[in-house]
């Protein structure tokens, strides 16, 4: 079970990974974990998207592997908004007899044509539902957007919305992507000052083509400041020299979260091992310093 007492002492490093598609077998993914496990993570958080029962049954495997054969915490995703609680209980027995002990626990997003379980309409439904099913038997995470949700009002509301995430039982948070730090760092005053004191992790999505960049800006509704727009006018037609690019610019944000005492850094992977190698080598050395070493003036 991921100890929080870890956010205190170092600055946490995590990966996120997802099942394979349905025409790919789960075998492909061996490979990519053992690659990550190398890098000596706290630990790596598995996506559930799609797909009913196989991709749960999917996401639990690869967990599975995870702890088990890597030696590395696992965290299992588990969106709630089409969920029944009967399912919710047997989702809950089958991470407890497999050694699954952190869940993220989600809303989930909404899919066009189908009508939520209605069991659980947000996520602090499904976190407070499971404290009072297993009590202390999972460590709960959950996620949160310093750009505000897209179905938020405004930061408020959103800040709002998380503190029930955290008084129902969520004891550590990830942020969607972002590539403003000051945005981040200006949710985490915000969380703060509400009252909310469970360590933050800042979302980092290293952004390797022009096309993935469009459809994150798209789906998630995140802000492109200036510099990145500069860099993805000039490098986004040569795909070697955008994925050199957004590298160096995920390790940079790193290294200014770090500087600023981020809690930990959750880098999401998008399967793809050697662009997160890349990323680790060049800021291992950051990482290793403890949280509460201060700075030395030149």
């Amino acid at each position: 079970m991921i100890d929080n007492n870890i956010f205190g002492r170092k600055t946490v490093f995590s990966f996120e990974v997802f099942p394979p598609k349905k025409t790919s077998s789960i075998e492909t993914i061996y490979r990519t974990l053992d690659e990550l496990s190398d890098l000596s993570p706290d630990f790596i958080s598995v996506t559930y998207g799609a797909g009913g029962s196989e991709n749960c049954s999917n996401t639990l495997e690869i967990a599975k592997r995870i702890k088990l054969s890597c030696n590395v915490e696992s965290v299992v995703h588990l969106p709630c908004l089409y969920l029944s609680k009967e399912e919710a209980r047997g989702m809950l027995a089958d991470f407890r007899g497999n050694g699954i002990e952190n869940i993220l626990v989600l809303r989930g997003d909404r899919i066009e044509g189908r009508t939520p379980a209605g069991d659980f309409l947000h996520a602090s439904d499904l976190s407070s539902f499971i404290r009072a099913e297993a009590g202390s038997g999972f460590h709960l995470s959950a996620a949160c957007y310093p750009e505000k949700h897209p179905e938020s009002k405004d930061v408020l509301e959103e800040i709002h919305n998380l503190k029930f995430k955290v008084e129902s039982g969520c004891r550590h948070l990830i942020s969607q992507l972002f590539f403003d730090n000051h945005v981040f760092y200006k949710f985490v005053e915000n969380c703060r000052l509400a009252g909310i004191n469970a360590p933050i992790e800042a979302g980092i999505m290293p952004v390797t083509n022009r096309a993935q960049i469009e459809r994150m800006v798209s789906r998630c509704g995140v802000m492109l400041p200036e510099k990145y727009k500069v860099m993805l006018e000039k490098y986004g037609g040569n795909d070697d020299a955008i994925m050199d690019a957004g590298i160096a610019y995920a390790v940079n944000q790193i290294i200014d979260l770090v500087s600023h005492g981020v809690d930990g850094i959750h880098l999401y992977t998008m399967n793809k091992p050697q662009i997160a190698r890349r990323i680790h080598d060049a800021v291992k050395n950051i990482l290793a310093i403890p949280r509460d070493c201060p700075a030395k003036a030149s």
